[in-house]
């Protein structure tokens, strides 16, 4: 299959590859270019990230430099033995975590405490910071606090949100918490997170450039999500699997960029 990259660049201020530019979560609102064949891991663009969509909540984010984070991952990233600097995980059910990580794995980040309270992660590896913002599970009219958690990626000057497996919408001050997202992966399923009104609810408040639909499974509930935000959004099927982006070109309309998972080759 051929894998492509959505090429989203202009000229980048010059910078070391290890540093990274400050993140204020402002998206300056530019046009998309031009589509061009990449691969996973071939060379990146100076100050851009790219982003590939694995399977189910699972998203791949390297930058410039190379630094690599697997979202919500859950021991599988596909027939390859590349290993990746971070991986995050939520626990609200077994797709999302394994408790048997790759031991290779220098960073494993666990969006709640074993021990009870609130998971709290920032950690700084130049490029990127991670950061998180705990929230509740609930399911089955029970609720377990702080046992999900939004996970934040600030890279190359963009603010990329990964919802995780939310069950309410966030009140004003994990609202405040999460800030300004750029892009944010959001999951669409319709009733094993929130329901599509509710999520959609979330989505507007977050005011982000870029939205990509998760979780989604036979992709009904993507229609039906893609059709209630298309007055407000572009929506946007790529038929790709992964993007390039940067903060210099975002799109100039909020819009829903539909990846198509794949796993790493």
């Amino acid at each position: 299959m051929l894998r492509f990259a959505l090429a989203l660049c202009l000229t980048a201020l010059p910078a070391m590859a290890q540093d990274r530019i400050p993140s204020h979560c402002i998206a300056l609102a530019r046009d998309i270019d031009r589509v061009i064949p990449a691969a996973y891991m071939d060379p990146l663009d100076e100050d851009h990230v790219r982003i590939r969509y694995l399977d189910h909540a699972s998203f791949a984010i390297r930058t410039t430099g190379g630094v690599t984070v697997v979202t919500d991952y859950q021991g599988y990233i596909g027939p390859t033995d590349f290993v990746p600097d971070v991986v995050t995980m939520n626990n609200a059910h077994r797709t999302h975590w394994t408790d048997r990580p790759d031991p290779r794995i220098p960073h494993v980040l666990q969006g709640w405490d074993d021990l009870g309270g609130a998971a709290e992660h920032r950690l700084d590896l130049g490029e990127m910071l991670i950061r998180n913002v705990p929230t509740d599970v609930r399911r089955f009219g029970a609720v377990r606090p702080d046992g999900n958690s939004i996970f934040i990626f600030e890279a190359a000057g963009l603010c990329i949100g990964h919802l995780g497996h939310l069950h309410h919408i966030p009140d004003d001050n994990q609202f405040a918490a999460i800030g300004r997202l750029d892009v944010v992966m959001v999951p669409v399923d319709g009733g094993y997170t929130m329901d599509v009104a509710a999520m959609a609810d979330v989505v507007r408040r977050l005011r982000s450039s870029i939205v990509m639909p998760m979780h989604w499974f036979s992709g009904a509930s993507l229609d039906i999500f893609l059709a209630d935000m298309s007055g407000e959004f572009e929506v946007v099927r790529t038929g790709l699997s992964e993007i390039d982006l940067s903060l210099q070109k975002l799109p100039s309309r909020p819009t829903i960029m539909v990846l198509e998972p794949e796993w790493l080759p």
